[in-house]
This record gives C-alpha cells, structure tokens and sequence, in this order.
C-alpha cells in the first residue's frame, strides 16, 4: 500500500527553528519528524512513500536518500506553490498518486506505530479519518462532529456543541475512496479560494454524502508539531516510543 505524505511547508509559526529546514525536518530523538513517520509507515507495512514538499525541498532529498528501509520505496513530488498554497494544492498535485488503497498524512504529526495499525485494521467506510478524544479543544484543534462511526462534520471553527473529537492528519482511503476525493479536490481547485483551503474541507464535503467514517484512536499517543513547545512534547514521546522498543 501507498503513502502520501503531505510535507511542503516551512512551518513559520515554528520559526526561528524552522529558518533554515522545513518543518519536516525538525530534529525529534535521533531522527527528523519525517522519518518517524516512515519508520512507523514501514512498520505497517506500507511499501511506497510519497513526500510532498516544497520549501527547501532539496534538504529534505538530500535527507531521505540516507533512508534505506528494505522493501519501501521513498520518492518525492514536488509543490512549487506551497509559499502561496494551503495544503489542497499539494493534495491536487499528487492526485495522480491516489490510485488503489493508500494513506494520506499531513506531514506535522509523530505517532506511536500502533496508530496507523488501528487505521489499517478497522477502517470500512471509503475514507476513514483518524480521530481522537479530550475534554476540551481550542482554536487551532481540527475539530470533528461524530455520529456513531460516521464523520458528520470537520473543521477548526466547529463549536463545542457539536464537537466530540478532534482529527490527527492521518485518512485511509479504499474502494471508491480515491475517486470520491480526486474528483473533489479537481473539482474544489477550480473555484477561486481553492489554493487557500485545506484538503480536509475537501473531506468534509464529501462527509455530508455518507461516505466518511472514523477510526478512534483513543489511549495511543501522538503529536501535532506546530510550535516550538510541541518539538519538546515530541520529543518526550520519542524517547518514551524508544525505551518501550515502539520506535
């Protein structure tokens, strides 16, 4: 099974960490933040990774080529809109990719392996968006609104009263799934804020239809790397992940 992984940004709100690499880049244990997420892709038995990138893409190549995993196949595809895109141009781009079953990540998360194993196994609908719980979410949380496994809703604006989870980046896509999202990202790139909008808006059109579930993945561990006190939590979980042998 396939990959994409979706890491073009230079993650400003990171700065100054991320002057001089991309925020995939960011060191978490003895590795970058993505390469965790190929070790745990890897892991699951994924076979082929496609990197999105963009900003200082030539750093995370010259990275990736010391990548030796036997039997997964890394390549990259490269966004030269991503200084004035949100990430549903990146998703655009690698449409051609989205062919049979396959993985889409946003490239800003590390998570325990044991995450995109609960993913594989359990998800039925077409597209399955990985979910987890709090008591409390703020502005920038992904918020989602959950009927039973059905994804009703998905967006930062949701209001609490309809919110009961919070998305992590990581969708499954089977079946019709591919299709259903290629032929709305075509479709949603044609209108004129369509290079500002995340994919995941993309995703929640198509909810409206029926066709999204979710997967919870409550009680494992993860972590979204947005600001600089989020690579200190990344990497406590790294070198909790190590000393459990989960790395």
């Amino acid at each position: 099974m396939k990959a994409i992984t979706l890491s073009a940004g230079q993650g400003k709100r990171l700065m100054p960490l991320t002057a001089d690499r991309p925020k995939c880049l960011l060191p978490v244990g003895d590795r970058t933040l993505i390469e965790w997420q190929i070790h745990s892709l890897a892991r699951n038995g994924i076979t082929e990774v496609v990197v999105v990138v963009g900003f200082m893409a030539e750093k995370v190549e010259e990275r990736l080529a010391r990548v030796k995993i036997p039997g997964l196949k890394i390549r990259l595809l490269h966004n030269p809109f991503y200084a004035v895109s949100d990430n549903l141009a990146s998703c655009f781009l690698a449409r051609g990719e989205m062919e049979g079953d396959f993985v889409l990540m946003n490239g800003d998360t590390i998570s325990e392996p044991a995450i995109m194993q609960r993913l594989l196994q359990t998800a039925k609908m077409p597209i399955t968006v990985t979910i987890d719980r709090k008591d409390n979410y703020d502005a920038d949380d992904m918020k989602v609104a959950v009927e039973g496994d059905r994804l009703i809703d998905i967006g930062k604006t949701l209001t609490s009263d309809v919110t009961n989870g919070e998305s992590i980046g990581m969708l499954h896509f089977k079946g019709d799934g591919p299709a259903l999202f290629r032929n709305a990202v075509e479709t949603v790139m044609k209108r004129p804020e369509g290079l500002k909008l995340w994919y995941l808006s993309v995703i929640a059109e198509i909810a409206r239809a029926g066709h999204v579930g979710v997967a919870s993945i409550e009680g494992l561990e993860w972590g979204e790397v947005d600001f600089p006190a989020d690579v200190d939590r990344a990497n406590d979980l790294a070198r909790r992940w190590i000393k459990a042998g989960k790395g």
